[in-house]
């Protein structure tokens, strides 16, 4: 089925001779990337000399996205569009790299690779060698912000481009393997959260050509009838085009791909003049093609074109079988690469000038070096929202509560800078007051009963992690800032998807023309030390794990203990660029510990001692060391009984909000030198530190320094369900009472000078097991407990 079978051939003879032979140009110089180390023009006949040693790199999706590529570039300029192209077939690199070098941006970002027979060369021996360019497409692909290596996210990343963005259109290619991802499946309902009026479009585009590395791909073996339902159902309407012979595919490909964008240019027009009350009906391509389309038919009396053999290499003895040599030059000579580049390896110009200008070619457009185009965000002075308080750590805030304040005012000031991504959790994060300025984004049917929902919203609320972190991928690189706030434990489905964006921030950073980029910045909530009612599911504080891991370069971690720190972090986040910045702190109200200027210069040291908590501590007997919320709580309440019952041991108090610190200064930029680590933690005495997350991430950030057996972690240990707040602590073994028993434990002879402190300690635990059984409540004296001289 065609649904524009009708559609009278929109190219002329001419035009369609140029268009095929950009076409062949970008298959030759595919085929040249994976082969060639020599003879790039083949003006000599082919030998294994002039083959790589290695052969690595996947022809079978690259005709398809080179058609998709020229096909574009004659629209581009027939309508001055403004178009970044996204691939996301995993090995389509070589597709972008050979289309970018014949437009000419790849010259201009790489002057060595010439756009001669010289750079040619180069470009093939770059491909897949040491100290060269992978076969996906990466962050050294100009025009690219999709990092082609993970499948199932080029949707995500094209919409969250093109949010805020109303000039922009993004061709997104969804490889048939990537189509049977979750995240792919789950990122068609992004047009429901496109308003026409101020964002961008993106254009899908199915590549179905059949076959995975092995076996058959699901969609491909579906009619088109099934797949124009599917399709209708999420909100698109289907055209297809089907074919292998170049000539009649040029044609409806190109009918194809005009009515497409005509429909966007009129679902736009339509948008902004008359405003937008109901979801369009936005236009995707379905394309059929064989896999390795124009390549080999039969190697070794195999089929080849249009099965899973031509998926990778598709002649894969070259270098020991004379007749695979034969079939490779063979099929390079099919090109007629004599016709196409001129004597010294030129792309002649008649076919050349098919590119745009400047920056509207697709690998020059600055959307797709998105700091080129980044505006600093306007930010409230966070002072603002301090939380006050007469007599320190009496009284409970919520702290996200306050954050939300800061991040409304972030909203109303950056109309068209910053959105808040969230799984359906922002009133239950306690980050509701952005709602005073800005609903949820709907662009479907609005009821009377909903809340703060509306087709202007610019909070973007969808229950897939995957969803929001890949539009604030795709918000990001193109410029523009924002925050990913999700309960701390689904943060983890999203651990594959940081490690990629963390990946690219790393190499951006050694790649001269990419421009800096905001942050990507999580908060993390409803942490693992609150299942009041969610259970054991609920638990889980692994996505620290994760982004300590990263590169030094780019991983920054903060657990902030109270409202005012939280303030101070997130404002030092949402200013930086290239980082993924992790904030955890839970949403339930907390006692506040510092006032805002005490913060502020915490926040600044990233660790320090805190004086007013601590009892006589400059030469301390032990150190209490915390990191997180709840564990900075237990801490201090630990100091409290200490102070109380074992007045004469000389206890330090010290909270690490960036935890970074904590590494050596050679492994970290923000790890503290030997001497402020000595300064903080002293040379000698015994270190309890409650941590946050697993105990082993402590151990891991101190491995290198002489002090890592002085420490002794408590964290959380995957204890813990439906239960009250401190029996979760208690669980962990982290609560006050084991912590004041640690102490003891750790300082030579206070075990047996405070005897009735230990058994004061375990009868407490004891009585608190039965309480909460009885009573499903903490004990008043653990509940109401709060900070006194």
């Amino acid at each position: 089925m065609n649904a524009l079978a009708t559609v009278p051939a929109p190219l002329s003879v001419d035009e369609l001779r140029k268009i095929d032979a950009w076409w062949r140009a970008a298959n030759y110089l595919n085929i040249g990337q994976i082969y060639l180390c020599a003879n790039p023009l083949l003006k000599e006949k082919l030998t294994v000399e002039h083959i790589k040693p290695r052969l690595l790199g996947h022809w079978g999706t690259s005709p398809g996205l080179n058609l998709i590529y020229v096909h574009l570039n004659r629209l581009i300029k027939k309508y001055d569009l403004n178009t970044i192209y996204m691939a996301g077939p995993g090995h389509g690199g070589p597709a972008l790299i050979a289309n970018v070098w014949l437009e000419g941006s790849y010259t201009e970002f790489y002057p060595e690779i010439t756009g001669n027979e010289t750079g040619m060369l180069r470009l093939f021996r770059q491909f897949s060698t040491p100290g060269g360019v992978p076969s996906h497409v990466s962050v050294q692909t100009p025009g690219s912000i999709h990092e082609g290596g993970e499948l199932g996210y080029v949707l995500v990343h094209a919409f969250g481009a093109v949010m805020d963005n109303p000039d922009l259109l993004v061709a997104a290619v969804v490889g048939d393997g990537e189509s049977e991802t979750g995240p792919l499946a789950g990122s068609w309902k992004s047009i429901d959260f496109i308003n026409p009026t101020r964002d961008g479009a993106v254009l899908p585009i199915l590549h179905l050509n059949g076959y995975k590395i092995s076996g058959p791909t699901v969609w491909a073996r579906h009619s088109d009838a099934d797949l124009a339902k599917f399709f209708e159902g999420q909100g698109y309407q289907s055209y297809f085009v089907e074919g292998d012979v170049p000539e009649i595919v040029h044609q409806e490909f190109a009918s194809t791909l005009e009515t497409a964008v005509s429909s966007i240019r009129t679902i736009q027009k339509q948008a902004r003049e008359r405003g937008s009350s109901v979801r369009p009906l936005w236009p995707m391509i379905i394309l059929r093609t064989p896999k390795g389309w124009t390549g080999p038919k039969i190697v070794d009396g195999l089929q080849v074109e249009g099965t899973f053999r031509a998926h990778q290499v598709p002649v894969s003895e070259v270098l020991t079988k004379p007749e695979h040599l034969k079939i490779l030059e063979d099929w390079m000579r099919s090109y007629r690469p004599e016709e196409l580049f001129d004597d010294g390896g030129r792309f002649r110009p008649e076919y050349a000038d098919l590119a745009p200008a400047g920056p509207r070619r697709m690998g020059s457009n600055p959307h797709a070096n998105g700091g080129l185009l980044t505006v600093p965000l306007t930010l409230p002075d966070f002072n603002r929202y301090e939380v006050k308080f007469e007599q320190r750590a009496r009284d409970k805030v919520g702290s996200t509560a306050v954050l939300g304040q800061y991040i409304r005012d972030i909203y109303e000031s950056n109309p068209d800078n910053f959105r808040l991504f969230c799984p359906d959790e922002t009133n239950s994060n306690r980050l509701g007051a952005v709602f005073e300025v800005s609903d949820r984004c709907l662009v479907s049917d609005i009821l009377p009963g909903d809340d703060h929902v509306s087709h202007d919203g610019r909070v973007m609320e969808v229950l897939s992690e995957h969803c929001c972190h890949g539009w604030l991928e795709g918000y990001t690189l193109t410029g523009r800032h924002g925050l990913f706030a999700t309960y701390e434990a689904f943060a983890m489905i999203v651990d594959s998807m940081s490690m990629q964006h963390g990946k690219w921030l790393e190499h951006a950073k050694g790649v001269p023309w990419r421009a800096d980029v905001p942050s990507l910045n999580y908060l993390l909530t409803s942490t693992c030390w609150r299942n009041d009612h969610n259970g054991f599911s609920h638990q889980g504080p692994g996505f620290i794990d994760t982004v300590i891991h990263r590169k030094p370069t780019v991983a920054r971690v903060y657990l902030p203990a109270d409202a005012n720190c939280l303030l101070s972090v997130a404002d030092h986040c949402l200013r930086s660029v290239n980082y993924l910045n992790l904030i955890v702190i839970d949403k339930q109200p907390q006692l506040q510990w510092l006032t805002m200027e005490e913060a502020k210069v915490h926040c600044a040291k990233g660790a320090s001692v805190w004086d007013m908590y601590s009892n006589q501590p400059e030469e301390p007997d032990v150190v209490l060391a915390c990191a997180g919320d709840v564990p900075t709580q237990e801490v201090i309440a630990a100091a409290w009984m200490l102070r109380q019952q074992a007045p004469d041991l000389k206890v330090r108090v010290v909270n690490v909000v960036d935890l970074m610190r904590l590494c050596p200064a050679d492994r970290h930029p923000h790890g503290m030198t030997d001497a402020d680590f000595v300064d903080i933690f002293t040379a000698t005495a015994p270190v309890i530190f409650a941590f946050h997350g697993y105990p082993g991430v402590i151990h891991d950030l101190l491995h290198g320094r002489e002090a890592h057996d002085r420490f002794h972690v408590r964290g959380y240990l995957e204890e813990g369900t439906t239960t009250t707040p401190f029996d979760m602590v208690v669980l962990n073994k982290m609560s006050r009472l084991h912590l004041c028993l640690d102490v003891l434990r750790y300082v030579p002879g206070m075990l047996v000078k405070h005897g009735r402190l230990v058994a004061g300690c375990t009868e407490l635990l004891e009585e608190h097991d039965r309480y909460i059984r009885e009573h499903f409540d903490d004990l008043p004296e653990i509940k109401d407990w709060a900070w006194s001289e």
